[in-house]
Order: structure tokens, then C-alpha cells, then sequence
């Protein structure tokens, strides 16, 4: 779709105070028309996980780049038209006292969550990235109405060297975490190529380890006793793995607590009201295959070797350290517990109109992931000792027990208990790392084709999070970084670029070195 076929919002003014734009009068009716009464509503309450209540400060930013000015009359009226589908989105939570924090239904006004931010139009024109960047930077400093359901569209209808234009997403974690996230924008798009049917479904990856590995048949008399072995023998690491990763957890509860370095804010300090900054970069999908591919890993074994990389270079360089020297930190990764299939299993679902039966909200377990800071003279060393790791902690149940734990101790504790629990867990490491994988394909939201998505979130004491996003043809790197801690943000951003190339050079000329000796 060319940029012809949208109409921009309206010109920004010169003020700094963000302002509800009022859309056609259709778009409401659109949803207050349903059969939705004050007693339905009412009646309909779901309580709260004990996931949803411990990311009580959490909150996820999505910034979507568009390929074309915004309409917005269509944006809210297509919006209006989807809520009925999505009860999270039309739901606020309740804590009165005479039940349990819970959701409860609630009318929905569109209008009250469409934003247009008014610019300085002086500001715009000399830099719109950096203006861009800026404002998104301030909604971490705005705080939500919980009178009304948590999340809001913002379009700031100018271009940047990205996008025609710009809708940023704002929402609270209690909604959903990714996998929820990336089934609504699944089902709610369009492939650009055939506007007709749901864009093409991200390729889930086969989970490996002891308790994924089919059945198979059993093999000749002679290799019974070996393949009896090798079964019982991978069930016993599996047991001790996780025994060792359940120890290094609880000790992280109590008292590991990882060196302070220039990524980590002063120990103890784990406050989270602090100036934030989201900024990102694409890198080419092909050339992370590449390195797959020559490696013979998995794109998560690339992404994971090529951040130590990049940390490893912005903290040599910074802090003056001997290059010989090596030093271990560790991250947050958080896991969708759900089958690898869930995905299209829970867009058939919405698009069938069964959509209060999809599995909504955050099913999440978490790994303690360490990332090694070493300068390697080959690049690659990077990604090998990624792979390493991540083998190591795919023959574990951590990210169940994980799970399973968050629930254990509301019930058993209560929230008081369970969230001191889960803030150690993040105080006493250093960053937040995640990956999700996208859409396949261009796609286009209510008649805007988008050109990039950059998720990331902020709230957590982490004053650093990394987070790679998948789609069509690119990832974006996301870093959401405290400025006070990581001023020099842009540069860190530099050494995942360069980080990238560099190891993609290296897989090139082993490439052709295999070649050559074949």
C-alpha cells in the first residue's frame, strides 16, 4: 500500500502536552452496541496469576514503524471492531478487598486510548529519530489509569529514516507476555502480499532435551543394553542438571548477588523510577543463518554469542580492563511454557470466534543464563561457548521449576513473600535477555503496512534489557537501558552491529574454507 492511500492524523503543534484525540463517533458505537451490560460485565471476573500480580511494575513498549501516514478514523475504528475478541484488552483488574485482585470487565471508550502526541514541529524537522526517541523515552515517566483498561496506542504521524510514521504500543505485562502478544498481532494483521489471509506463522523450534526426545522404536537385540544406557544416562543428567540449577537458584535468592560492573546499577539500589532509554537496530535474518548454518547451531546460540561479543567490547573498551582478563555475568531470560504449536493453535482459535478459550496472560518460567565477557581473538569462540551453555541448560527443568515456583509461593506465602523473592532474582543479576520470533512476511495492521517492530519493556531493576524481535527478513536488536547507568547507549548499540559483522566475517571465511578444501 502506498502512502496515497492514508491520510495523516494531523499536523503536531507546538506544545508538550499529550492529548486523547477525539475519532469518528462510529468507532465507539462500534463496541458500546454489543450485548455487553453493567451486569454481564460484572459478572464476568477472572482473577489475577500469580504471574500478573508479581509484574505488578512491569509494563512493555512496542514501537511499530508504519509505511505510511497514520489514518487514524480506520485505526480506532478497525481497533473498536477487535476488542470483543481480546477480553485482557477490555478488562481492568480489581483489588477491593472482598475478593482476590482479579479482572473484571469493563466498557471500553476507543477514544480514550488513541494518543497523538503534540511535538514541537521545530524539534521534528531538525532530528525526527532523536524525536522520536525522546518521547518514547517519556512515556516511562507517565503512569497508566488503571480506571481503565492497561494499554494505549501513541502515533506520531512524521517520518523517520525508518518509517512514513510511527504507532507506539504501551501496555501493561499482566496482559500477556510475548507469545500472547505476537498470537494478537497475528490475528489481527494481513499478509501485505495477499491482504486476504492471516500472514504466514513463524517456524516454532523443536524443543530438544531427555523429556522432548520421542519414542522410538526399539532397536536389533544387539543395541538394547547400549540404548537402554544412553536413556537412563540422559534422565540422570537431566535430574542432575536441574538439581544444580535449583541450588545456583536459591543461592541467588540468598546471597549471589553478581559483580557490579558498568552494566549494573550500585548494589542494593534497586530502584526503578529512573530516566529510561529505548533505542534499536536491524540486522539481516540471512546473515544470522549464515552463521547458523556454518556453525551448525540454532539462531538462539547465534543471537546469545554475538551479545557476549558485544558486551564483551563496550566493557573492555570502557572500564580499561586487561583484555586477558574474563569475567562471567548473568541474565533473566524468561520462556514461554506453552507448546511450541500453541501459536497456530491459538490463532485458529480467534479466528473461529473461540478466542476466551486461548490461553491468555503470561505463562512463564525463567533461566539463570550466563554470559561470558572474554576479548576473543576469533569470533566465532563467541558463539561456540553460546552453544555450550545453551545445550547445558536444554537438559534442564529449570524453566518449569521456575514456573511451578511463582505459583507454589503466593499460595503458600502470599505476595509479600513471592515478590521478594522474584526482585532477588533480578537484583542480584545483571540484564534481562530475550528473544521472540516474528512474523515471516510483510504484513499490514488495519491498512498500514509496518516496516519494522521493535518490542522491549521497563519497570524491572535490570538497568539494562536486550531483546532480539524477529521479522520478514530482519531482527531487531532492542536495548532498553537506564541512561544514568549506560549513557553511552548508542555506542553500546554500535558493538552489537559490529559484533554481528564481525562474527558474520568469520563464518563467511570458514565458509569458503570448507569449500576450497572439498
Amino acid at each position: 500500500m502506498d502512502a496515497s492511500s492514508c491520510s495523516p492524523s494531523g499536523a503536531a503543534l507546538p506544545t508538550t502536552r499529550l492529548l486523547p484525540i477525539r475519532t469518528q463517533r462510529s468507532a465507539v458505537a462500534e463496541w458500546t452496541t454489543t450485548d455487553y451490560s453493567a451486569t454481564a460485565a460484572a459478572a464476568e471476573e477472572e482473577p489475577l496469576s500469580p504471574t500478573a500480580r508479581l509484574m505488578e511494575t512491569i509494563h512493555i513498549i512496542v514501537t511499530v514503524g508504519l509505511g505510511c501516514p497514520v489514518n487514524l478514523p480506520v485505526f480506532s475504528a478497525s481497533i473498536a471492531a477487535q476488542l470483543a475478541r481480546y477480553p485482557r484488552f477490555r478488562s481492568i483488574q480489581v483489588t477491593d478487598g472482598s475478593k482476590g485482585p482479579r479482572w473484571v470487565r469493563t466498557a471500553v471508550n476507543v477514544d480514550d486510548h488513541m494518543i497523538v502526541p503534540t511535538l514541537h514541529p521545530v524539534a521534528v524537522e531538525a532530528d525526527p529519530d532523536r524525536a522520536l526517541e525522546d518521547y518514547v523515552a517519556s512515556l516511562y515517566t507517565l503512569p497508566m489509569d488503571r480506571s481503565r483498561p492497561l494499554w494505549e496506542f501513541h502515533f506520531l504521524d512524521f517520518p523517520t529514516s525508518e518509517a512514513a510514521s510511527t504507532a507506539v504500543i504501551r501496555l501493561h505485562h499482566s496482559l500477556g507476555d510475548g507469545m500472547s502478544l505476537i498470537t494478537l498481532l497475528l490475528a489481527s494483521a494481513r499478509s501485505v502480499a495477499d491482504p486476504t489471509r492471516l500472514p504466514a506463522m513463524p517456524e516454532q523450534p523443536a524443543r530438544t532435551g531427555a523429556i522432548y526426545v520421542p519414542r522410538r522404536r526399539q532397536p536389533p537385540a544387539a543395541g538394547v543394553l547400549a540404548a537402554f544406557v544412553t536413556w537412563i544416562w540422559s534422565y540422570l543428567v537431566l535430574v542432575w542438571n536441574t538439581m544444580v540449577d535449583f541450588a545456583i537458584f536459591a543461592v541467588t535468592i540468598v546471597f549471589r548477588r553478581d559483580l557490579h560492573t558498568l552494566f549494573k546499577r550500585v548494589d542494593g539500589d534497586v530502584t526503578s523510577n529512573r530516566s529510561r532509554r529505548f533505542v534499536h537496530r536491524s540486522i539481516s535474518l540471512d546473515d544470522v543463518k549464515l552463521i547458523k548454518n556454518v556453525m551448525n547451531c540454532t539462531v538462539n546460540d547465534v543471537l546469545v554469542g554475538a551479545t557476549s561479543a558485544a558486551l564483551s567490547r563496550y566493557y573492555f573498551r570502557k572500564s580499561g580492563s586487561s583484555k586477558a582478563n574474563k569475567l562471567c555475568l548473568r541474565s533473566v531470560l524468561p520462556v514461554n511454557t506453552r507448546p511450541t504449536t500453541s501459536l497456530q493453535t491459538y490463532v485458529d482459535m480467534i479466528e473461529s470466534g473461540k478466542s476466551n478459550d486461548v490461553a491468555w496472560g503470561n505463562q512463564l518460567g525463567y533461566i539463570l543464563l550466563p554470559f561470558h565477557l572474554a576479548m576473543h581473538s576469533d569470533p566465532l569462540a563467541y558463539v561456540r561457548k553460546a552453544k555450550k551453555i545453551i545445550d547445558r541448560k536444554k537438559s534442564s527443568l529449570e524453566v518449569i521449576f521456575t514456573c511451578k515456583m511463582n505459583a507454589f509461593f503466593v499460595k503458600m506465602f502470599g505476595m509479600k513473600v513471592a515478590s521478594f523473592i522474584y526482585q532477588r532474582m533480578f537484583a542480584n543479576t545483571t540484564f534481562l535477555f530475550s528473544n521472540m520470533v516474528g512474523p515471516t512476511e510483510q504484513i499490514e495492521f488495519y491498512g498500514h503496512p509496518i516496516v519494522f517492530i521493535a518490542p522491549c519493556s521497563y519497570g524491572g531493576p535490570h538497568a539494562l534489557v536486550v531483546q532480539y524481535q524477529s521479522y520478514d527478513n530482519t531482527i531487531k536488536v532492542i536495548l532498553s537501558v537506564d541512561d544514568e547507568v549506560i549513557p553511552d547507549y548508542a555506542q553500546l548499540l554500535d558493538d552489537f552491529t559490529e559484533s554481528f559483522g564481525r562474527i558474520k566475517d568469520a563464518s563467511s571465511r570458514l565458509s569458503a574454507s570448507i569449500i576450497k578444501k572439498e
